[in-house]
């Protein structure tokens, strides 16, 4: 197995990032902007800083690129949702206004299959529908309000453009019917169901211990839901049909800590990650999942790092007490003599925060501690 691609982008957290489909651009949330990057194909190169977003005034929440790469999709704790095209002319990112109609925070956004439409979470217990109006040269909102009781941590889109999955803090994972008469064709019946207008509640589902949902997926043959919840623990659920219950809904018990992402390889393979740091693959069917192994092996959790071994790398929380510990009654500090630091065994040093699919056996992570990685796995 090669080796990773480590890109320290700074030190500020990354809440979101992802990769236009040809790889050619990657964006990164870092406070209340967007960073654009240029990235090569030669992956061992760190990508270049292309242009800044900055119309939110905010913490952007998450950042998603429409499927012909030609869009790119930001919301906010501002409650505001913009597109972004660019403009050859001025040689610029220029935003489109987005008619959310939500009062609290936007969560999380997602592009559909085709990129004739996207959805917006919020914290005020709606999803937001969204489609471009050509004669006001603006996108509006339909929204899923019942049953939905709190906020929308993650959404998946079906790939059949229509079926919209989305996890939230109630603890439920479901799946909704996003279904816009005019501008959406007429879906072929699934396994989730065949009559499909708008806001039709297709799956509710929740895991045993009714934790919050971080993130929820769908297969890539659309034929069953996976999530992952504060109490570490990975659903898959397998529908049989309209108005029958599920064939099978599997829940798989880690003892790890809150699983923060996860994303499908293929049907029968899992990836997971959060606030472990490391990610953890899932391999089953609808009769079994379970663990298989862990992307990097950590013989122990952490390890003896050489001083001043990178001067890109953030000192961290415990290394600042340790100095602040090692202070005297005039705040001097005696270095320690032991020449070496503490860090954790893992590439990331705190939370994964989302996971992506890069390639067939490529995924890309992005984190608290400021990095982008690109695993194979």
């Amino acid at each position: 197995m090669s080796n990773p691609h480590i890109y320290q982008l700074g030190h500020e957290p990354i809440k979101d990032h992802v990769f236009s489909p040809d790889r050619a651009l990657m964006a990164i949330t870092k406070a209340n902007t967007v960073e654009i990057y240029q990235t090569s194909s030669n992956l061992a190169q760190k990508p270049k800083l292309f242009t800044t977003l900055k119309g939110h005034d905010k913490t952007v929440t998450s950042v998603d690129i429409s499927p012909d790469g030609a869009k790119i999709l930001t919301c906010s704790q501002d409650r505001n949702a913009l597109v972004w095209e660019y403009d050859h002319a001025s040689s610029e990112y220029k935003p489109t206004l987005v008619l959310l109609r939500i009062n609290r925070a936007a969560t999380v956004c997602k592009w559909s299959p085709d990129g004739t439409k996207f959805a917006v979470g919020s914290s005020d217990r709606i999803i937001a529908v969204c489609y471009y109006e050509a004669e006001n040269d603006w996108w509006v909102s339909k929204h899923l309000k019942k049953p939905l009781k709190s906020t929308i941590t993650s959404l998946s889109w079906h790939p059949n453009n229509v079926l919209l999955a989305a996890g939230s803090t109630d603890g439920h994972a479901r799946v909704f019917s996003a279904y816009i008469k005019g501008l959406d064709a007429k879906p072929e019946p699934t396994v989730w169901g065949s009559k499909l207008p708008f806001q039709t509640l297709c799956g509710d589902f929740i895991n045993e211990t009714g934790a919050w949902i971080h993130d929820v997926a769908f297969s890539p043959d659309g034929n069953s839901l996976g999530f992952v919840s504060h109490d570490a623990s990975l659903g898959i659920v397998y529908p049989e049909g309209e108005g029958l219950p599920p064939k099978a809904i599997l829940n798989v018990r880690t003892s790890y800590l809150s699983l923060k992402s996860l994303v499908f390889l293929t049907n029968s393979k899992i990836v997971v990650g959060g606030h472990n740091c490391n990610l953890i693959v899932f391999e089953g069917d609808e009769h079994n999942w379970q663990e298989s192994y862990k992307i990097e092996s950590q013989k122990d959790l952490i390890k003896d790092v050489p001083e001043n071994q990178d001067d890109d790398e953030e000192i961290s929380s415990h290394q600042a007490l340790n100095m602040f510990k090692q202070m005297d009654l005039k705040g001097r500090v005696n270095k320690p003599s032991t020449g070496a630091n503490k860090a954790l065994s893992t590439i990331h040093q705190n939370t994964i925060s989302s996971i992506k699919l890069f390639s067939n056996s490529q995924v890309s992570t992005s984190g608290i501690d400021g990095k982008v990685v690109i695993f194979n796995v």
